[in-house]
């Protein structure tokens, strides 16, 4: 998982291969989001009215239908799906994978039909974020399929309703791609497994427990495979590097330097944003605990 820079972005910005809307595409998509929220919007009130009436059945049913519209409008999220890949260079977004975990979607990260707590009870879910970009985040299908609904809270945690919304104060424990504070708490080790990181505290590391184990970090086989694939690439070529720098001495033996250079230069791709499990290449170079391989990566 790397971290996505999601705030105050909008897709009429070129990035990558994404070329940019214009304003008006822009305004146009968020002016049909709000067309569609004020339907939930109703289709919600109908269902308040009908349950303080005391018709529960039809209260039920109500939001079965407005959970059907949200279905039926999902061609609306899609049409961001390519912007929202861009800005992760085709990677999903809790992977770093590109094919590894199947086919691509667009993930409510709050649920829009029903939220799942850690005991399988069910709440509403924030259907007021279905058609809200700042929800939206791009999955590769392995991760989002086992997540599904599942957003569980702090016991501690307020909770969101559209009535009193405070997204902001809930303490969730899904790890956010778009929080560099949660990205940094995902670790890798040389068998290819997802892990804390070890300075993590109790609540950190079971975020990260319960993250590994809803989104398929380790149980979708291709991806342990693949990140022992690139640590043992990244070892290699540090090792390259660590036995040229151990043999150069400027003016006695320079002939090293160049295969230096070429290491060091192979190492900065494997860690470059863009490149495929990229932090898992990063930790390989951590776990080392060399400041001089620190440097590679950081200038």
């Amino acid at each position: 998982m790397r971290w996505i820079d999601f705030q105050n972005k909008k897709p009429t910005e070129p990035v990558n291969d994404w070329p940019g809307w214009t304003e008006q595409q822009w305004q146009d998509w968020l002016n049909e989001s709000k067309r569609l929220l004020d339907e939930m919007i109703h289709l919600t009130q109908e269902a308040e009215n009908l349950r303080s009436d005391g018709k529960e059945a039809e209260a039920e049913e109500k939001i079965k239908e407005r959970n059907q519209f949200i279905d039926d409008h999902s061609g609306h999220w899609t049409k961001l799906k390519p912007w929202l890949f861009a800005l992760s260079h085709g990677k999903c977004w809790f992977t770093e994978g590109r094919d590894i975990c199947s086919h691509t979607d667009v993930e409510h990260f709050r649920p829009k039909k029903e939220a799942k707590e850690l005991d399988g009870s069910v709440r509403d879910g924030y259907w007021w974020l279905a058609f809200d970009y700042s929800n939206f985040r791009a999955a590769g299908n392995v991760p989002n399929r086992k997540k599904g609904g599942w957003f569980p809270l702090h016991k501690d945690s307020r909770c969101s309703r559209f009535c009193a919304r405070c997204e902001e104060s809930e303490t969730y424990f899904l790890l956010d791609p778009v929080r560099q504070t949660d990205v940094d708490l995902l670790a890798f080790d040389e068998e290819g497994n997802a892990m804390p990181t070890p300075e993590a505290n109790d609540w950190e590391r079971e975020r990260v427990r319960i993250s590994i184990d809803r989104l398929k970090l380790n149980d979708h086989d291709a991806l342990p495979q693949e990140r022992r694939r690139v640590w043992q690439q990244v070892s290699q070529e540090i090792d390259g590097y660590l036995e040229a720098k151990s043999k150069y001495r400027p003016g006695i033996n320079p002939a090293p330097r160049e295969k230096m250079e070429e290491k060091a230069r192979r190492i900065k791709e494997l860690t470059r944003p863009d490149a495929e499990l990229s932090a898992v290449a990063l930790w390989c170079i951590r776990f080392r605990n060399d400041p001089g391989l620190l440097r590679l990566i950081t200038h």
